[in-house]
């Protein structure tokens, strides 16, 4: 079978392309076995291809799961729009390339019933005292599994749904592409009737989870070099979409 297989982030430096068409035994047909296959092709890829995430046609992967012809399967490390249609529950998602227009998705997600708006919204830092990062940076690279990450945003909405029933609106904007410093990054907004309606709560749970199960990476440049910045969250199978 032939299947075709994306990298991301250090995976696609380490590797040296964005995609590549595999075939593959079908006796031997799970990521598993895929994992073993790339990592005998490509060395200099292998630690990261033996703990990098996987998905299989946008939607997390595991181990066991099993490979069909004309799959597509992709491998990221951990990460670091369209909209509603129903006017009292409104829903932003965008992968933007331009800044953010905070007052424009203000103006988005209220409703007639809106007394409350929370934003939450991440800016380039220039200096950072932290490990793993570069202390000094001066523009930032963001890249997406453009796809499935619009997949996981909805998700990410239909969580907070599911947790503050008050929430209305429901913004989620990440920013792609080259960014310098004090450049905004990404966004998550909730509205609802009252402060006390839980919107500054679910505006806190999606900027956090976009962070957990949303496939976006940055690398950070400046004058020390370059690094990707990877995350330490692992997906479960309870991060799969509920149908």
């Amino acid at each position: 079978m032939r299947i075709t297989v994306l990298f991301f982030a250090t995976l696609r430096d380490r590797v040296g392309a964005r995609q590549i068409a595999v075939d593959i035994d079908d006796a031997a047909n799970s990521i598993e076995a895929l994992r073993r296959e790339l990592a005998a092709r490509y060395p200099a890829a292998a630690e990261n291809l033996g703990v990098a995430l996987a998905a299989i046609n946008e939607e997390f992967a595991f181990n066991h799961d099993c490979l069909s012809d004309g799959d597509e399967v992709a491998f990221f490390p951990p990460v670091s729009g369209g909209s509603g249609d129903q006017a009292e529950r409104p829903q932003l998602f965008r992968l933007a390339r331009a800044p953010i227009d905070h007052n424009e998705i203000i103006a988005a997600i209220c409703t007639a019933g809106t007394g409350a708006v929370c934003l939450f919204s991440g800016a380039v830092r220039g200096r950072t005292e932290k490990d793993g990062h570069l202390p000094n940076t001066e523009y930032l690279e963001y890249e997406a599994y453009e796809p499935m990450a619009l997949v996981k945003m909805q998700q990410v909405a239909a969580e907070i749904r599911a947790r503050w029933g008050k929430v209305e609106g429901i913004a989620i904007i990440q920013r792609i592409g080259r960014l310098g410093v004090g450049d905004n990054t990404v966004l998550c907004g909730c509205s609802s009737p009252h402060r006390d309606d839980g919107c500054f709560e679910a505006a806190r749970y999606g900027i956090d989870r976009l962070k957990e199960i949303v496939p976006v990476w940055k690398k950070e440049v400046g004058s020390a070099g370059e690094t990707w910045i990877e995350g330490a969250y692992n997906p479960h199978s309870g991060d799969k979409r509920q149908e």
